[in-house]
């Protein structure tokens, strides 16, 4: 459903950011993108979703696929409306709105208010706390409330492909856990594929069918996320476990970038 053919990302004409990035979404998919701060993982999501040109960014080279039509050199728009959204990392919600007026933002594209109508059912369906939350102003939710809002903000579009850009951000790990449950859920009852960009590389494996890790703008290591999760460089490097299940600190591996195992 969703392709990367090799793509290079340049901003301001002069920085690279991504080199030769490939990836593929199958129909009806979890996919889990890995790295740490600044491997490149937002800036894939953004040439995805059209949003690199706000930030003078450009894909340069290769090309990005939807249902086999190219669609980088696209608006956001216009790919919103091909049925590709992305969640922001943050929680962009319009703080002075009501939740359910926050909700209904995604779905301005429509015209039909019965849809809407059932839209916001399947929301309240997966987000069931948002229906009582309905009519409360969007600024004064919790962290946790407000990601639900903005997932929601996104299913209300009726989307074919979800780009979720960190939602574990700053939630307690209760939180965390009970997202990452309905984005599981959103998956298997709306069919919806999802590109996953996230940290916690546990959350994110447990849920996916397949995962690419990302360093310095390029896709180091890939495979199906059950074989990810076994990987001793994985379990080391992004799950903190050495081989004896023993935990390490981030500067005791640091070295990893220069293992031939790992870039070979």
């Amino acid at each position: 459903m969703l392709k990367l053919n090799n793509i290079e990302v340049v901003y301001s004409d002069v920085i690279l950011v991504l080199r030769g990035v490939s990836l593929e979404v199958g129909d009806g998919k979890i996919v889990a993108l890995l790295g740490a701060n600044g491997a490149g993982k937002t800036t894939t999501l953004k040439a995805i979703s059209g949003l690199l040109h706000t930030e003078l960014g450009e894909v340069t080279r290769g090309s990005i696929e939807l249902d086999g039509t190219r669609i980088d050199r696209l608006g956001p728009e216009a790919i919103v409306q091909r049925g590709l959204i992305q969640v922001l990392e943050g929680r962009r919600l319009f703080a002075h709105l009501s939740v359910e007026e926050n909700l209904i933002v995604g779905a301005l594209g429509r015209r039909n208010g019965a849809k809407i109508k059932n839209e916001l059912d399947t929301v309240y369906h997966f987000f069931p706390r948002l229906r009582d939350l309905r009519g409360r102003v969007s600024g004064y939710l919790s962290g946790g409330e407000q990601q639900m809002v903005v997932i929601g903000r996104a299913l209300m579009a009726h989307p074919q492909v979800m780009l979720l850009d960190e939602p574990s951000l700053g939630l307690a790990p209760l939180l965390v856990e009970e997202i990452f449950q309905v984005i599981e859920q959103i998956n298997r009852e709306e069919k919806t594929s999802i590109l996953l960009v996230e940290q916690i590389a546990q959350a994110a494996l447990d849920i996916a069918d397949y995962g690419y890790v990302m360093e310095t703008g390029r896709v180091v290591l890939d495979g199906p996320a059950e074989r990810l999760r076994d990987n001793e460089d994985i379990k080391e490097f992004y799950l903190g476990l050495t081989q004896l299940g023993e935990r390490k600190s981030y500067r005791e591996v640091k070295h990893y970038k220069r293992r031939k195992r790992w870039l070979g």
